[in-house]
């Protein structure tokens, strides 16, 4: 079974995250990096900057994924059986090159309202220290903290959020296997390095699953039921992808990145290429 155990629930509780989670086979990661690459080379400006956001709606092989039984086991141990997919990322860092992740709560710019959701980190590739692993301030998660907006170059988040000041010492490394994830607490602070390793390291983060009574409060996006049943209705419902790279999905995947885009800016007169 693939459901959490009691003291891995209590470690969320606590801690704020749960790692490393087997979610994927070798092969299963694999695959999804390919599919990835492919689009990649055939359609070179899809995926490119804020085109990273819900690739889902546009390859199978990443919406299989998202609706890995596995992957949905574990999320329905932290927020019930209800189960919306929200949105998707993808956080590519190229070898040698300056990309990196300010540490950051994610709840306090995506609207999501109350906080039953939880953000899935699958590793399509070795996430390690060298290349830029994530790395998570435990029991971080417990208030929302102030952030400033930095919009620094080689950050990719948005503006460049920033908790300042996070103690280095307790900060844990997230090391993943291919095929691994990690879930954390949309409050928890994380951040990633810089990629010094001569490969690509890709995450793909389901961000986020959220419960049925979730609300977009800062504006609106469209869901996909992964699991259970919608009786409240906040979102409006979109598809789930069956060919590489349809038309109608791509314009699904523009519409949902516009909405998105709208609300991670919100109140800012300042963007980003992301």
């Amino acid at each position: 079974m693939a459901y959490l155990s009691p003291n891995q629930v209590k470690q969320y509780k606590d801690q704020g995250y749960i790692s490393p989670i087997e979610a994927l086979s070798s092969s299963e990661a694999f695959e999804a990096r390919t599919e990835i690459e492919l689009i990649e080379k055939k359609f070179p400006n899809e995926i490119q900057k804020s085109g990273r956001y819900n690739v889902h709606l546009i390859s199978p092989k990443l919406d299989s994924i998202v609706h890995n039984k596995k992957i949905l086991d574990a999320v329905e141990s932290i927020i019930g059986k209800n189960i919306l997919v929200c949105s998707t990322t993808l956080f590519i860092k190229e070898p040698k090159e300056q990309g990196f992740v300010s540490y950051h709560q994610d709840a306090k710019y995506i609207g999501l309202e109350p906080h039953n959701w939880v953000t899935a980190w699958v590793a399509l590739t070795d996430s390690n220290e060298k290349n830029g692993c994530m790395g998570m301030w435990p029991k971080s998660h417990l208030d929302i903290k102030d952030h400033s907006e930095k919009f620094n170059v080689g950050n990719l988040l948005t503006r460049g959020q920033t908790v300042e000041n996070v103690p280095e010492n307790k900060v844990k490394s997230v090391e993943l296997r291919a095929g691994q994830m990690s879930l954390h607490h949309p409050r928890i602070v994380h951040g990633s390095g810089v990629n010094k390793s001569n490969d690509r390291r890709i995450g793909f983060v389901i961000q986020s699953y959220i419960g049925t009574n979730v609300k977009q409060t800062l504006g609106k996006n469209s869901v996909q039921i992964a699991r259970g049943v919608d009786k409240f209705n906040y979102h409006e419902l979109i598809s789930r992808p069956k060919t590489l790279m349809d038309k109608d999905n791509i314009l699904i995947k523009k519409k949902e990145n516009k909405y998105l885009h709208e609300i991670l800016y919100k109140g800012s007169k300042k963007k980003s290429v992301y």
